[in-house]
């Protein structure tokens, strides 16, 4: 064990039928409350989806639980230390999906679904001149970390992929596609559709990125960045080799890793920003939310108005004299 990391981090999925996901959902709420983990799982008709965190000895007792129930027993955890929990709450919710597709007609990852390959086996494949690799996750994400070559759609949602596919159906033809998302649990389904869509030469990587990072033989490499991950640890290293820095800071393109979210709660918006230019642009990724009523960044340093005015022409003197010199 790594010294001063006595918790635990777990990242799992099953797809398999729940007859009652509603009823269960309530029943494994307070189960997990009563071990005192915390975390996000999310229960559906075709299964379980969970991220959670305890102490070694609370998510051991959690994954014995999970294999004894016989639609559990083959289910796989992925497993990372931390030195404290990852999650602020437990939250276990009934949904009508473990990830939000919403298709006319859903795919079920049991009947159709691409290849599982191995790290190694995605990693050689990458390699392939005759390879298309697709991240299958949202732009955001991209953005902190991503395959070498890796296609970058343009979406905010996991539901807007399969019509940017479709938009860009030409970057597909007579390719061997890779897929990858954080855990797998996406790809099971978008690689399905692909199939669906006529693609044969369909691929994911088993096990997602958190796996390819911990593989002894490929130890991550050909990953650049970090890992964004939806806990509060929000990203984790993935190449055990070498560390290349893809993210660009929002505000003046300056390389950075530090996410943050725009101090305007109706904005909300996901920002890499160094922790000077969040006090700069108090953490507002626009005019409009630097000056919003509810800039929480503005509430939270007690701010006065006098203040925000100084800090609103700094910035404004700056981009002045950054149009001159264009």
């Amino acid at each position: 064990m790594e010294k001063g990391k006595s918790y635990r981090v777990l990242l799992y999925y099953h797809y398999v039928h729940m007859e009652d996901p509603e009823g269960y959902a309530k029943e494994h709420l307070q189960y997990c409350k009563d071990l005192g983990i915390k975390g996000r799982i999310l229960v559906a008709h075709e299964g379980i989806n969970g991220t959670l965190s305890g102490t070694i000895e609370q998510t051991d007792a959690y994954m014995e639980k999970m294999r004894q129930d016989p639609r559990f027993k083959d289910i796989v955890f992925k497993m990372d230390l931390h030195d404290g929990h990852a999650f602020k709450k437990m939250h276990v919710r009934h949904r009508p999906e473990l990830v939000t597709l919403r298709l006319e007609d859903d795919i079920n990852p049991l009947e159709q679904t691409g290849k599982h390959l191995k790290p190694v086996e995605f990693y050689e494949a990458m390699q392939d001149e005759n390879t298309i690799v697709i991240d299958a996750r949202n732009d955001y994400e991209y953005d902190l970390g991503h395959f070498r070559g890796a296609v970058r759609p343009d979406i905010r949602t996991f539901r807007e992929l399969p019509e940017w596919i479709r938009e860009n159906e030409e970057i597909l033809k007579d390719k061997k596609i890779l897929a990858y998302c954080t855990g797998g649990i996406r790809c099971e389904k978008f690689t399905g559709w692909l199939k669906r869509e006529g693609h044969e030469d369909v691929n994911q990587l088993h096990g997602g990125i958190v796996t390819y990072g911990y593989d002894p033989e490929v130890q991550g490499e050909l990953w650049d960045g970090k890992c964004y991950v939806f806990d509060e640890r929000i990203s984790v290293p993935v190449n055990r080799k070498e560390h290349v820095i893809v993210g660009a800071d929002y505000f003046d393109g300056t390389p950075c890793e530090r996410y943050v979210n725009c101090a305007n709660p109706e904005c909300n918006k996901q920002i890499l920003c160094s922790e000077e230019n969040e006090h700069k642009y108090m953490r507002g990724c626009t005019h409009e939310c630097r000056v919003h009523p509810r800039n929480l960044y503005i509430k939270e340093h007690n701010l006065s108005e006098e203040e925000v005015n100084h800090r609103l022409k700094v910035i404004q003197e700056e981009e002045r004299l950054n149009n001159q010199a264009m």
